[in-house]
């Protein structure tokens, strides 16, 4: 007599109750899956996963008090076995890579939940690694380029805010000059033509975040 098929037991993170609900919808109607818990945010995820050890974590990467990312490392951190899926609506391929580097196994973007979300789960729990078709592409794009610098990147995010060089100057307590000379490997590295399409490049790639 054949086993019975195991239940894949899965934990899903999101701060929005209506993309968890869509979720658990889903999932419900599968005899091969279980939604064992809900989080809304980046520390009950952690405390969750830690409790129910799901065999798939389905996270966010923008919630409340603690990033995806960084809940995604520390849960990684805990059990380096632990399976993930990311699921966001951003396609930036900075973010794809800072999430998969962090030990997420599959990038799935919420516009395509649907029709996505349910294979990716059983692929990953299986052992495979998926990527979305347009992230994998943008990634494979920008594999060449010369990345931000940390410092690059807290000065295009202060650029994002709608600060000038001085302001930005002052805040990084960094001379003017030196504010300039960051702003201009920016839009060398980006391809912009501006601090405006750097801007819209840093949020569209997942470089920065407002």
């Amino acid at each position: 007599m054949a086993s019975a098929t195991r239940v894949i037991r899965v934990l899903t993170a999101d701060d929005h109750p209506l993309v968890r609900s869509g979720i658990g919808t889903l999932i419900a109607t599968q005899p091969d899956m279980q939604l064992v818990g809900e989080a809304s945010s980046g520390q009950e995820v952690v405390r969750l996963h830690r409790e129910l050890n799901p065999d798939v974590t389905l996270m966010d990467l923008q919630m409340p008090d603690m990033s995806g990312l960084d809940a995604i490392i520390a849960i990684r951190g805990e059990r380096p076995a632990a399976r993930i899926v990311v699921l966001t609506t951003y396609s930036g391929d900075v973010l794809a890579r800072r999430a998969l580097k962090a030990g997420a196994q599959a990038y799935v973007l919420k516009s395509m939940v649907r029709a996505e979300i349910l294979d990716t789960i059983r692929a990953v729990h299986a052992g495979e690694r998926r990527v979305h078709t347009d992230v994998a592409a943008d990634i494979a794009m920008h594999t060449a380029d010369v990345p931000l610098t940390a410092r690059e990147i807290e000065v295009l995010g202060l650029v994002a805010a709608g600060y000038a060089n001085k302001t930005i100057s002052v805040r990084l307590a960094i001379n003017e000059e030196t504010t300039k000379t960051h702003v201009k490997n920016i839009l060398a590295k980006l391809g912009a033509k501006d601090r405006t399409h750097a801007v819209s490049l840093g949020l569209k790639r997942g470089i920065i975040s407002l």
